[in-house]
């Protein structure tokens, strides 16, 4: 099982120096994949949560591309409907090449519903425009000729119903964000019933976890995975890996805008789980 990162790309403490130190403290620790967000115009809607600067994601990861050389880089979640089809797939297979094939394309139909009407974007039909969105990602990169022929991992956000049934459709992974680990049992159930259903192949299991490390042990049903001690967190760890989770995302924001000025604190969180995960190895092993 693999573990990435989300990276904060947003706030009042996101600049290029501290992207370029995200990057660098990733990639650095051992972990597999680096991943940002995705908003066009930051409504207040949006500002409440994720506010100004946002760094655009396809910008972003291609500027860090040229900073690291192993991690993967990815979308968590790009939101289709924002973006001409054909746009995303140029992006997308531009993006791939640059950086040698390290593209995960994350995407899911976005929640905010003032910066649709920012965009001239009808919120309710966000989720035929994604599925329509991919239908015609995919047929683009057909023209191997035009797109190159690397191929770029499809992850499919979204918790729902809707979003299980189009990671079995049209995704290579279902991506869902921060839930707790009974829901991610019972999904990961339902994702493998659909596909069934559909007589097509399970999608792999790729979720983004929170990271909140604490002194003391949490109980209760509403604890999402990836909460609580470090031994809490590398158990819900081992649990995902046991549900056949290939990639497990790392989610260190709190929901509090004034943790971006601080991100030598995720980066403790994140080296203390790296340490427990990729332990070192001793002269014994190395001999």
């Amino acid at each position: 099982m693999k573990i990435g990162v989300n990276v904060l790309n947003f706030g009042p403490g996101a600049d290029p120096g501290v992207l370029r130190s995200w990057a660098l403290t990733v990639e650095g620790l051992g972990f597999d994949l680096l991943m940002v967000s995705d908003h066009v115009a930051i409504t207040s809607d949006v500002a409440e949560r994720y506010p100004a600067p946002f760094y655009e994601p396809f910008t972003t990861l291609s500027w860090l591309a040229g900073i690291t050389t192993r991690v993967r880089l990815g979308t968590t979640v790009l939101i289709a409907p924002y973006r001409h089809p054909l746009l995303t797939a140029r992006m997308a297979a531009n993006l791939n090449e640059l950086s040698d094939g390290r593209l995960v394309l994350g995407v899911g139909v976005g929640w905010a519903r003032q910066e649709f009407a920012a965009l001239g974007i009808p919120f309710e039909r966000r989720g035929r425009l994604t599925d329509d969105h991919l239908r015609a990602v995919r047929a683009a990169w057909a023209d191997t000729a035009a797109y190159g022929s690397r191929r770029i991992p499809v992850w499919v956000g979204g918790n729902s119903e809707a979003g299980l049934r189009r990671a079995v459709r049209l995704g290579d992974a279902w991506h869902p964000l921060r839930c707790t680990m009974p829901v991610l049992r019972e999904s990961v159930a339902r994702l493998k019933e659909l596909a069934d259903e559909q007589q097509l192949p399970v999608p792999a299991f790729a979720p983004r976890i929170a990271l909140k490390p604490t002194a003391t042990t949490l109980d209760g049903p509403q604890r999402l995975a990836g909460e609580g001690t470090i031994d809490q967190i590398m158990a819900d760890l081992d649990q995902l890996r046991l549900l056949g989770a290939d990639t497990v995302v790392l989610d260190p924001y709190g929901g509090d805008p004034r943790e971006t000025l601080h991100p030598e604190t995720a980066w403790r969180s994140l080296a203390t789980v790296a340490a427990q995960f990729h332990p070192p190895r001793t002269r014994t092993e190395h001999s």
